[in-house]
């Protein structure tokens, strides 16, 4: 007798806004299985209003008041029992972000939680990385996302440290990052590593996903330090416009790319990694799984 139910996960970020829907299927003395039923991604580039004007645009704002709406359609549609919105570093640092969060919860009845850095750091972890790694080894993993990148280092499959830095791709696109953070990001990298012989980098976000995809490896398989600066240089050789027409890459994804590719490349050269492992999972996969594990409290329907 299978146990199904329907959980919702709502990933507020800087580049885009995502709903996942998955099941829940408990089976008597099995582990538990996650399946993702649905997947629906919308570019609205909070970080594009906030990371230069310091809030977020009353366009930008109509447009997640009909995201939202759709979402909770979808939600209800779906028979989820619960959700959990998390909002990070774009609503976070908003002048009216508070604002925008009481307005969907009043116009759309969806409660967002707006999570700091080393929270959104922990839910990730919070993910299958068991089932992509070897307990022997030592991993950096990081996290793109468009505001803010969150590093952890695993040893021996436990989590030692982590920390998060205000350093995304709409940042970098704004030209929103000093130098000093790239620094800081380095000096922290170097030191949390050196006491390992051997490093390898787990990467997640939409963008690794991505270049996983177009390099056809199978899935588990990593991708190599040349492969993904070979990748980096041929794309700053087409123009935004060419990445769209020639590369077939969507037009919020065209630009995001480069800085993303700059960030993971940067992290295996200050950890000397020579490889990434690409287990395409994310926040929305660790609010499901805390969710499940009741690490994080949702909202019941």
């Amino acid at each position: 007798m299978l146990d199904i139910k329907k959980y919702a996960a709502i990933d507020i970020g800087s580049n885009a806004v995502r709903l996942l829907i998955s099941s829940i299927i408990v089976q008597k003395d099995k582990p538990v299985i996650f399946k993702k039923n649905s997947l629906v991604r919308v570019p609205i580039r909070l970080g594009a209003d906030v990371f230069v004007d310091g809030s977020i645009s009353e366009v930008n704002k109509a447009r997640m008041l009909d995201t939202m709406t759709a979402f909770r359609l979808l939600i209800k549609s779906h028979g989820v029992v619960k959700y959990k919105a998390c909002a990070t570093s774009a609503m976070r640092e908003a002048d009216n972000g508070q604002g925008v969060q009481a307005e969907i919860l009043e116009k759309c009845g969806i409660n967002i939680d707006i999570i700091d850095g080393e929270e959104e750091a922990t839910i990730i972890a919070a993910t299958d990385l068991h089932s992509f790694i070897d307990e022997n080894k030592t991993y950096l993993y990081v996290d793109v996302g468009g505001g803010s990148t969150e590093f952890s280092v695993i040893h021996n499959s436990e989590k030692i440290e982590s920390k998060s830095f205000k350093i995304g791709t709409v940042r970098l696109l704004n030209d929103s990052v000093s130098n000093s953070y790239w620094k800081e990001l380095e000096a922290w990298i170097k030191e949390s590593t050196r006491h390992y012989d051997k490093i390898e980098l787990i990467g997640s976000g939409g963008n690794i996903n991505k270049i996983f995809k177009i390099s056809r490896k199978d899935i588990g398989k990593p991708l190599s330090y040349f492969y993904l600066s070979s990748y980096y240089q041929k794309l700053q050789s087409y123009s935004y416009e060419e990445r769209i027409t020639e590369l077939d890459l969507n037009q919020d994804r065209a630009d995001v790319i480069i800085p993303a590719l700059r960030i993971y490349l940067s992290a295996m050269k200050w950890s000397g990694a020579k490889d990434i492992l690409v287990p395409k999972i994310g926040l929305s996969d660790g609010i499901i799984k805390s969710l499940y594990f009741e690490t994080i409290s949702g909202v019941k329907l």
